[in-house]
């Protein structure tokens, strides 16, 4: 077979991607592979998905600089800079295109959808709803495959059952994202036709986007009069699924204001301290592999049509006794166990 010329450059030093590795049978060492890599935003949760991906290719016998090439952009939440990125990128032939997050999934489907270049997303929050799948765990409609963000929302609500089986009353408040009124879509599905959570009540409030280096402060700090109005309305606070639910400084501001515990989004809001009591999290490290093997597979030349797109394949779960001996809340033996070393006591 050919080896493909070298026409590109990475443009982004991706660190801790040099070690060595054993170079493995599986696909042509000559060849150079090509990644373009979309990323919603910087940091946690795109972060960790995709240096767990590379990662996953590294140890298959894939060399970043080498025989992998990857070009990676950030578009600060915005569809339409990830659309110019997309347009002036296209006609340099990659092997897949990898995009991040909701918002650079909306963008490449703008501008990629039903094309030859297979894209693969990661941590999308509803892929179906964005349109560039109908179904999980069936081929793909087009040139569009992945893995999802979300622990599903049955499996939350289920979790906050066992952790506070006499909570009734939660507060969500969430930014004005697409992953946001999606997430908020599937819960009031869930609490109108579930008998098992028909005596839930969410309390949904929305702030309006702000993107930028300080947009996660001034959100958060939108949140506060909010915060402390649902105060004595509500049992728990839940954070959402969206940039401020990803983060840090929303998890402080809760903690700091709240009066009641905040049940998390990400592994780090107990196990970083961030300030929430418990939560229940996709599992981003395997996640990242989910997305490395499926890459893989397309550097490989299997058809993307036999490569289903899918939930992340494992959830963990974490935490805080200290706030939860500071709620009064008693955590059941079960918990505990699935906890496993993600305790702070």
């Amino acid at each position: 077979m050919t080896t493909k010329k070298l026409t590109l450059i990475i443009c982004v030093t991706i660190v801790g991607f040099f070690a060595p590795v054993t170079v493995l049978s599986a696909f042509e060492i000559d060849k150079v592979y090509r990644l373009l890599i979309l990323d919603s935003q910087a940091g946690s949760p795109y972060e960790d998905v995709r240096n767990s991906l590379i990662d996953s290719l590294q140890e298959r016998g894939y060399r970043v600089g080498n025989n992998l090439l990857i070009t990676h952009h950030y578009i600060d939440n915005s569809v339409s800079l990830g659309i110019d990125i997309l347009q002036r990128e296209k006609s340099k032939n990659y092997d897949v295109v990898y995009v991040g997050g909701t918002v650079a999934t909306i963008s490449a489907k703008k501008m990629l959808f039903n094309s030859d270049v297979p894209v693969v997303f990661g941590a999308p929050t509803d892929p179906i709803g964005i349109g560039v799948i109908d179904s999980f765990d069936q081929p793909p409609k087009v040139n569009f495959t992945g893995v999802s963000y979300p622990v599903p929302v049955k499996s939350r609500f289920l979790f906050l059952r066992q952790l506070m089986p006499d909570a009734r009353k939660f507060g969500l408040i969430y930014a004005d994202m697409p992953q946001s009124k999606s997430y908020n879509k599937w819960i009031k599905s869930l609490l109108e036709n579930d008998p098992v959570f028909n005596d839930i009540e969410v309390f949904f409030r929305p702030i309006p986007l702000i993107t930028g280096q300080d947009g996660d402060e001034q959100m958060s700090e939108q949140a506060i009069p909010i915060i402390r109005d649902l105060n004595d309305q509500v049992d728990a606070f839940l954070k959402p699924n969206d940039q401020l639910g990803a983060r840090q400084q929303f998890a402080k501001i809760v903690s700091t204001y709240g009066e009641k515990p905040l049940i998390g989004l990400v592994k780090k809001d107990v196990i970083s301290e961030w300030g929430a009591t418990a939560v229940v999290f996709p599992c981003l490290e395997s996640m990242g592999r989910q997305l490395g093997e499926m890459i893989h597979q397309l550097f490989d030349e299997v058809p993307i049509e036999f490569i289903e797109p899918k939930w992340p394949a494992r959830f963990g779960y974490a935490i805080d006794l200290n706030k939860t001996k500071q709620f009064g809340i008693n955590v059941p033996v079960g918990i505990l166990q699935l906890a496993g070393e993600n305790i702070i006591r």
